[in-house]
């Protein structure tokens, strides 16, 4: 099983106080929370793809708490992780490091960024009954004006109509999902769970 999760922020207690507001007592209490999520959902062969700000704490600390998660780790990195640049990161935890990835996730091509990128590659792909071929999973904005923006963006862009080489009118397809943490309550989900989870959050939002 695959799995996706963006800005858990281990070790930012700011993010208790600041921006998410997640109100946990403690920063600690904020990473053993995380953990319990993390390790009650991910078993030891399933893959979690991190989008980005996966730890805001030093690289010893980033290194001890990678061994207490579940899974086979792969890391788009985000603006905020620097332990990876440090020469004392134990890189071999993960099987890959990167700013930006392509991975194929049930037929489906997923694009992979913790800044979101609102032409991406793929985007106008759809199947033989108009279902989306592409997603465009990302991080960064967690919850705040920006994602409220792009949300906009979103709906303007789905609702704008074109004319396909076939001469069809179209609409535009646009299938862009914040992986923030917060939304999942601090647990990775599965590609269809991560949809699922931002339909219901768009129509909630009407």
């Amino acid at each position: 099983m695959r799995y996706y999760i963006a800005d858990l922020h281990f070790f930012h207690a700011g993010m208790n106080t600041k921006m998410d507001c997640r109100d946990f007592e403690s920063v600690e209490e904020m990473n053993e929370y995380m953990k319990h999520k993390w390790n009650g959902k991910v078993r030891r062969n399933d893959e979690v793809v991190i989008i980005g700000d996966l730890s805001f704490g030093t690289v010893e600390q980033t290194n001890q708490f990678l061994e207490q998660l579940n899974g086979r780790l792969y890391l788009i990195t985000g603006n905020h992780d620097r332990f990876v640049n440090q020469a004392d990161f134990k890189t071999g935890r993960f099987t890959w490091i990167k700013p930006y990835g392509e991975l194929s996730d049930n037929r489906r091509k997923v694009v992979l960024c913790h800044y979101p990128i609102m032409c991406y590659n793929g985007q106008y792909r759809v199947d033989e009954a108009g279902n989306p071929k592409t997603y465009m999973l990302y991080g960064h904005v967690h919850d705040t004006r920006d994602q409220r923006l792009l949300e906009q963006f979103q709906e303007i862009t789905r609702n704008t109509v074109v004319i396909n080489a076939q001469g069809e009118e179209r609409h535009i397809p646009c299938n862009m999902i914040n992986c923030f943490c917060k939304y999942s309550d601090y647990e990775p989900l599965t590609l269809d769970e991560w949809i699922e989870l931002d339909k219901k959050r768009r129509e909630q939002r009407k």
